[in-house]
């Protein structure tokens, strides 16, 4: 990059740092405020009206119910230019806070026919806020733009559990990628995982995909004193959870990729002295290769049903596909660390380890080439390593780390607009 590049790039870092600051406040007004009244998914409507009113208010385009809940914001910049999109999901977790703070959630709503207490153990109010701040400092800077940015205000990326879609299909299928088309989507995560204001990303699989299984096990019931009589699937099912664990530690590369395969839930008899006909597995795959995700599915069904068989019993598996990897694309990303290095500072941005969390961004990105980081907000007198993680009842935001994420994703817009046109 030439003198003069650096020179405006510099210069534009820190215009956008002295818009972050001046807002900070408001940022995390914000962010509290949908922290206290936080919503599950598609039922974000609170949260919704509340940044589209703000994107009105600063003369963006708006259109709602995008997916359902979502929004769906247009910034026209002064110039003509390639279109960018920024994301934001919206939605909280069936989580009783454990967090005593002022603004601390004494919500609650129905899940899957449930009473639940409601928060944002995940951190998504601070996404909703940081992109309110990155709308307020691009509007402030509209005649500058070359092109338009998108803003992607996302329902459901936890899951509904359901059967409906997720927050970035339902925005997909609703046109939020069609009018108008970006070409590079930019998203982000906040994690306790990093110390406060420092990014971590990398290119290829950052984040697993993830997908639900569920095993049936049918045996025959007898009485528990004569085993012989029937088909026991509880021993069964016990042969058949430790073979699986076999598949990632024994029949995998493990240098090829990272992969999970738990089974989290047994249901199966109602009483000490009767084998049952039926035993119930559920569980989960995490795994950041496509190709190696293919694969396991087919060694899960072929493992489960010889045992099965061996036993005299007979499974079914059905594997419910979830979210693909989330993919940040190579040169996207290469180039993005960069801008990320000029908008915040090279020593604030580091390499990620592959997560074995899922995300529905990867299913935005699938669409375009796509770029996903992490915001760590673990306050400066904690470890990151020691720090109740995400979904935790004890999940916990430290704030000045919010003013990054708005430099961050204002910056990279802005500057990937400058470096299309």
């Amino acid at each position: 990059m030439d003198t003069m590049s650096l020179a405006a790039g510099s210069a534009l870092s820190d215009r956008i740092s002295e818009a972050a600051l001046a807002i900070e406040d408001k940022v995390i007004a914000w962010r509290r405020d949908i922290h206290e009244h936080p919503e599950l998914s598609y039922q974000e409507t609170r949260t919704a009206s509340l940044a589209a009113d703000h994107l009105k208010k600063l003369g963006i385009e708006v259109k709602t119910g995008v997916g359902l809940t979502g929004v769906l914001g247009i910034l026209k910049g002064g110039k003509p230019g390639p279109v960018v999109a920024l994301r934001a999901d919206m939605d909280a977790l069936p989580v009783e806070e454990r967090v005593d703070v002022p603004f601390k959630s004494k919500a609650k709503a129905t899940w899957l026919g449930q009473t639940v207490p409601v928060m944002h153990a995940c951190g998504h109010d601070a996404h909703v806020a940081i992109l309110m701040g990155v709308a307020e400092v691009l509007a402030g800077m509209r005649e500058e733009i070359t092109g338009t940015v998108t803003f992607l205000f996302q329902p459901n990326e936890e899951g509904a559990y359901d059967g409906r879609p997720s927050g970035a299909q339902a925005m997909i299928d609703d046109g939020a990628l069609s009018d108008p088309t970006p070409s590079a989507i930019f998203g982000l995560h906040v994690t306790s995982a990093q110390a406060s204001g420092v990014i971590a990303l990398r290119p290829g699989g950052l984040m697993a995909s993830a997908d639900s299984l569920k095993i049936n096990i049918h045996g025959r019931q007898t009485h528990g004193s004569s085993p012989w009589r029937g088909v026991d699937p509880v021993v069964t099912a016990a042969q058949i959870i430790l073979a699986l664990q076999t598949i990632p530690s024994r029949q995998l590369d493990a240098t090829l990729t990272p992969s999970v395969l738990t089974i989290s839930t047994v249901h199966g008899g109602v009483r000490a002295n009767i084998i049952p006909d039926t035993v119930e597995l559920q569980g989960t795959m995490r795994i950041h290769d496509e190709g190696v995700r293919a694969d396991i599915w087919r060694r899960i069904e072929k493992t489960t049903t010889a045992i099965a068989e061996s036993q005299g019993a007979r499974a079914e598996v059905k594997v419910q596909e979830g979210v693909p990897v989330t993919y940040n694309d190579p040169p996207l990303t290469a180039w993005g660390t960069r801008s990320l290095g000029r908008g915040v500072g090279e020593e604030r941005v580091t390499e990620s380890r592959p997560v074995m969390g899922a995300e529905d961004f990867s299913i935005l990105a699938q669409q375009v080439p796509g770029m996903f980081f992490f915001l760590g907000v673990t306050p400066p007198d904690e470890d990151p390593l020691q720090a109740p993680a995400n979904h935790s009842p004890l999940f916990h935001v430290h704030e000045p780390a919010l003013k990054y994420g708005v430099r961050a994703l204002a910056y990279l817009a802005i500057d990937y607009l400058r470096r299309g046109a």
